[in-house]
């Protein structure tokens, strides 16, 4: 077990399988030394435990624990092509995309889930540059959609 996933599991936290993909498209590709993943949605199971608006149907407290799954479902989608999370030198770029009530505007908490995720899992490593979108509709009417790009170590 690497060390990334032995403090995923010192947070009680295991490293799901790969999302499929929904359409025509990888869950991540790896070119040089940087990995990007697709837009992962908070699947646990090939399922979406809650759909809807953050604001709306999803409290922003729901949305938040949905982000960390989202970056718990990309850094799987890092392992499938990186072969062994502890080549992640740093996480470089967090985009999160919230499905947002009209008058929702608390993305960047929603968010944080993801970046807190990446920092505890990682340390400094999971440090990174971020946004923070809201938008009317993500897929399956998923409330929120995470992606990420590392940087892999020489290896």
């Amino acid at each position: 077990m690497s060390a990334v996933e032995e403090k995923l599991a010192e947070l009680g936290l295991t490293l799901p399988e790969v999302v499929p993909p929904l359409a025509a498209y990888q869950p991540a590709v790896q070119t040089g030394r940087y990995v990007y993943t697709s837009g992962q949605l908070p699947m646990v199971d090939g399922k979406l435990s809650v759909t809807g608006k953050v604001g709306g149907e999803v409290t922003p407290e729901e949305a938040k624990d949905l982000a960390r799954l989202c970056a718990l479902n990309a850094l799987a989608a890092v392992k499938s092509v990186a072969g062994d999370l502890d080549r992640v030198a740093r996480v470089v770029k967090v985009v999160g995309f919230v499905a947002s009530a009209a008058d929702f505007t608390g993305q960047p908490a929603v968010v944080n889930g993801a970046s807190e995720l990446l920092g505890a899992v990682l340390g400094d490593k999971g440090v990174h540059a971020r946004s923070a979108v809201g938008v009317a509709v993500l897929p399956l009417d998923a409330p929120v959609e995470v992606e990420i790009q590392v940087e892999l170590d020489q290896a």
